[in-house]
C-alpha cells in the first residue's frame, strides 16, 4: 500500500512525489505518455533539446521558488527577446524603442510617447474588447502589425469578441530593453527539462504508460491518497460538460544547416501566415552542446493554434465566463473527494507559469505533508 499515487509526472506531481518522499512517505508516481515531464518534457534530436510540447522558458522573481529548483537543475542565462516577422518586416518584442524605432522612424522616447499618446485617442472610456484595449496600450499601428493577426490565430476568434483582460499584462518600454520577461530568475536548465524532472523523481517509483482513468478503482485502491494532475473534468467523466482548451499542433523539421532564424522564437503577427510563431530551439542553450561543441544541425518547430476537441492536448484553458461557471461546478465536486488533492494546469484549469505552479505544489506540500 502506497500512501499517495501521483497521476501526472509534469512539474507539481514530480515535486509533490518529491516532497512526501522526503518526508517518508511511500509513492507512486503513474503517468499515460512514456516519457516524465508532463508538457514540459525534452527530447535530444541531434544533440538538440527539443521542447516537444512547445518552448518552455523558465523566469521568476520568487527567491523560494528558485533556490528550491536550481537544487535539481543549473540554469543558463537565457534571456527571452522574441522577434516579431510581420510580412517579412522584423520587429522587436517586447514593445521597446528599437520596435517604435522601425514602426514609426522615431529616435527618443518623448517621440514614441507622444506617437502612442496621439493614437491612443480613439478608445474612449474603458476598453471593452481586446482590440480596444490594445489600441490604449499601444496605439492602432502597433495593434494593427503586431497583435491582431497573431491574437486572431491563437484564439480562433475577432479581437472584438475577446476580453480586454488578456492583452492587459502586455509590456511597453520606452527604453531599448529586449527582455521580453524582465524577471530576477530566467534561464533554461542546462541538459534539458527532462533531466531535471528526472534528478526531481530520483528513487522514487515511476510507472508509464498507464492510465489511471481507464481504470480509477484498482490506482485508488493502491494508496492511501491520490494526487490527480490531469484534467479535472475527465475525473468527474465530463458528468457537467466538457472544459474549453486552446490547443497547439507542432510540425517538427530537423535541418542540415547550423542557423535557420538566428533567435530560439520568431513570431508571425500577420493573419495570413498559417503558423502563430517558429522555435528553432538550439538557441535556448546558445547553439551548443552540454559539452560546449557547437551543434552543426537545427531543428524547427512550427506551431498551430487551434479550437481543442476531445482527444487533442489540452494546453490553454480558454477563461470566459462559460468556463469559469463549468470550472465552479467540478471544483465544488472535487472538494468533496476527501482523499484526493487536484493539482498543476489542468487539476485547476488555471493558465500557470512554471513558477506559480513550483509555488503552488510547495504550499500544499507544507499543509498536507
Amino acid at each position: 500500500m502506497y500512501d499517495y499515487l501521483i497521476v501526472g509526472s509534469g512539474l507539481y506531481g514530480s515535486i509533490f512525489a518529491r516532497e512526501a518522499t522526503n518526508k517518508g512517505y511511500k509513492c507512486l508516481v503513474i503517468d499515460k505518455r512514456d516519457n516524465v515531464g508532463g508538457n514540459i518534457y525534452t527530447e535530444k534530436v541531434e544533440g538538440i533539446n527539443v521542447h516537444k510540447y512547445g518552448a518552455h522558458i523558465f523566469h521568476t522573481n520568487n527567491q523560494k521558488v528558485w533556490d528550491y529548483i536550481t537544487k535539481f537543475a543549473t540554469f543558463n542565462r537565457f534571456t527571452n527577446s522574441p522577434v516579431a516577422n510581420y510580412k517579412g518586416e522584423l520587429y522587436s518584442l517586447p514593445f521597446n524603442m528599437y520596435t517604435f524605432n522601425k514602426m514609426w522612424g522615431i529616435v527618443t522616447p518623448e517621440e514614441a510617447a507622444a506617437k502612442i499618446e496621439e493614437q491612443r485617442k480613439e478608445v474612449n472610456g474603458e476598453p471593452k474588447n481586446l482590440e480596444e484595449q490594445a489600441i490604449s496600450l499601444v496605439g492602432r499601428d502597433i495593434y494593427e502589425k503586431l497583435i491582431k493577426g497573431y491574437t486572431e490565430k491563437q484564439w480562433g476568434r475577432d479581437c472584438k469578441d475577446l476580453p480586454a483582460f488578456i492583452i492587459k499584462r502586455i509590456p511597453v518600454r520606452l527604453t531599448f530593453d529586449n527582455n521580453y520577461f524582465n524577471a530576477l530568475y530566467q534561464g533554461i536548465p542546462v541538459g534539458g527539462y527532462t533531466k531535471m524532472i528526472e534528478n526531481i523523481l530520483d528513487g522514487i517509483e515511476v510507472r508509464l504508460g498507464e492510465d489511471y482513468l481507464m481504470d480509477k478503482a484498482k490506482w485508488d485502491g493502491m494508496a492511501k491518497k491520490v494526487v490527480y494532475t490531469g484534467p479535472i473534468d475527465a475525473y468527474f467523466d465530463y458528468c457537467s460538460g466538457y472544459l474549453e482548451y486552446r490547443s497547439v499542433r507542432f510540425e517538427n523539421e530537423l535541418l542540415d544547416k547550423p542557423n535557420f532564424q538566428g533567435n530560439a522564437a520568431v513570431n508571425y503577427t500577420d493573419r495570413e501566415t498559417p503558423w502563430t510563431r517558429i522555435i528553432e530551439h538550439k538557441w535556448f542553450e546558445f547553439g551548443k552542446d552540454e559539452n560546449g561543441k557547437k551543434l552543426e544541425k537545427t531543428v524547427i518547430s512550427r506551431e498551430f493554434s487551434s479550437e481543442w476537441k476531445p482527444g487533442d492536448e489540452p494546453y490553454y484553458p480558454v477563461n470566459d465566463e462559460k468556463n469559469a461557471a463549468l470550472y465552479k461546478k467540478y471544483k465544488e465536486l472535487a472538494d468533496k473527494e476527501e482523499n484526493v488533492i487536484f493539482g498543476g494546469r489542468l487539476g485547476e484549469y488555471k493558465y500557470y507559469d512554471m513558477d506559480a505552479i513550483i509555488a503552488s505544489v510547495l504550499e500544499r506540500c507544507e499543509k498536507e505533508l
